[in-house]
């Protein structure tokens, strides 16, 4: 079972799995999508890309060419995440707003971590399995823990 909205545009070549929710979202050629993944409306995966079961992908997200996102990756995309307004009625689209996230390309993000909204992700840049990312990642570092902290470089 996949659950592909009509407004999903692929690129040639596209993999994906069963038990997929994908609506409004752009995935370009020869990427691959692991089953139990959702890609909202407004997220943007790039060629070639490898996105592994259980991953989240919301709106704002921008994954570019190359990309590794291990199983059970999260992203998020609300700095103040709130179900209700102060009248205390539930939320709209108009009562928060989405902050981008950009992973660049040739980034490996290991399995079960967490990427909070407004981060820029480095070329190259690896995230070590269970981080938490706070903040930007430049390229080429090797970062891990909670918050996520450089460990090392890269470089080839």
């Amino acid at each position: 079972m996949k659950n592909i909205a009509s407004d999903v545009k692929l690129g040639d070549g596209v993999v994906i799995q069963d038990f997929v929710n994908l609506y409004g979202c752009e995935i370009k050629k020869n990427s691959k999508i692991g089953p139990f993944v959702e890609i909202q409306k407004g997220a943007r995966i790039g060629e070639n890309c490898k996105i592994s079961s259980h991953s989240f992908i919301c709106e704002g997200v921008t994954i570019d060419d190359n990309v590794f996102i291990g199983h059970n990756v999260t992203f998020i995309n609300d700095r103040y995440p709130k179900a209700t307004t102060s009248e205390g009625v539930l939320q709209t689209d108009s009562d928060w707003e989405c902050i981008p996230t950009r992973i660049g390309r040739g980034a490996s993000i290991g399995s079960s971590v967490t990427i909070l909204c407004g981060v820029t992700v480095g070329e190259n840049a690896v995230i070590g399995a269970g981080s938490v990312v706070t903040k930007d990642v430049p390229p080429e570092a090797v970062v891990a823990g909670n918050p996520a902290k450089p460990i090392r470089s890269n470089e080839r």
